[in-house]
């Protein structure tokens, strides 16, 4: 198995180079985060310049409409291909995108359980605060979890991953082959009660961004938060 950063750089390298070959246009940056049984694959510089026009057109939800569907068509490739790298048994392969910066995140899970160790916290996080704010976040976005997780990768990226969210509303427009419509429905929604809820302050860092996707079939709701590092926000 190869050490942790030459997997950081394959996997990005890699990433890139299947996104400049589908997108036309691959990122400028990759950060890689690896705490098993996560990767977090960070992207920034990423917009096709067929994809600029049709932002500038306000014609962004083409543009996560057709991202959407090519990911799908590339998760069998990208499971394939992180095993041929790194013997990486990947289970599920998610991504979320913000078309105006420029940015994006893959999100993968890899079929491995948790390791019985505990997810280091900062000191300084109130851990039964921070999950109440984002209890009280996903109340008003949808319903209250039956289960919520909550995980540090590492000090600028905390996941959250939430078990059985969806109102029996969503559920049936699922079944009625409205899924695509329904995340791009419900991603500004969880962005919005990010930004406005309580979580950043029981982070103790400044949100820059949050990335979301889901898994309906399973009822599983992910969310990631990239936090701009303390040494930054105490300048």
């Amino acid at each position: 198995m190869p050490k942790e950063k030459t997997m950081q750089s394959e996997i990005g390298g890699y990433l890139s180079t299947l996104l400049r070959t589908h997108f036309g246009k691959g990122p400028t940056s990759v950060y890689v985060t690896i705490a098993r049984p996560f990767i977090a694959i960070h992207l920034r510089g990423f917009l096709a310049p067929t994809e600029r026009i049709l932002v500038e057109q306000q014609e962004w939800k083409r543009v996560l409409e057709t991202r959407d569907l090519l990911m799908n068509e590339l998760k069998q490739e990208i499971k394939l291909n992180l095993w041929k790298i790194a013997e990486l048994d990947v289970k599920e392969v998610y991504a979320d995108w913000h078309l105006e910066q420029k940015t994006g995140m893959i999100f993968v899970v890899l079929n491995e359980e948790e390791e019985q160790k505990a997810w280091q916290w900062p000191e300084d996080v109130d851990e039964e605060d921070l999950y109440r704010q984002v209890k009280i976040g996903s109340i008003e976005a949808q319903k209250e979890p039956e289960e919520t997780y909550i995980y540090w990768l590492n000090d600028r990226t905390v996941l959250i991953r939430r078990f059985g969210i969806l109102l029996q509303l969503e559920k049936e427009l699922i079944k009625n082959g409205f899924e695509e419509q329904l995340k791009i429905a419900k991603r500004p929604v969880e962005y919005t009660v990010v930004a406005e809820s309580n979580i950043q302050q029981s982070l103790k860092r400044n949100i820059l961004e949050t990335f979301v996707d889901w898994n309906f079939e399973k009822d599983i709701g992910y969310m990631i938060l990239v936090l701009e590092s303390l040494e930054k926000q105490q300048k």
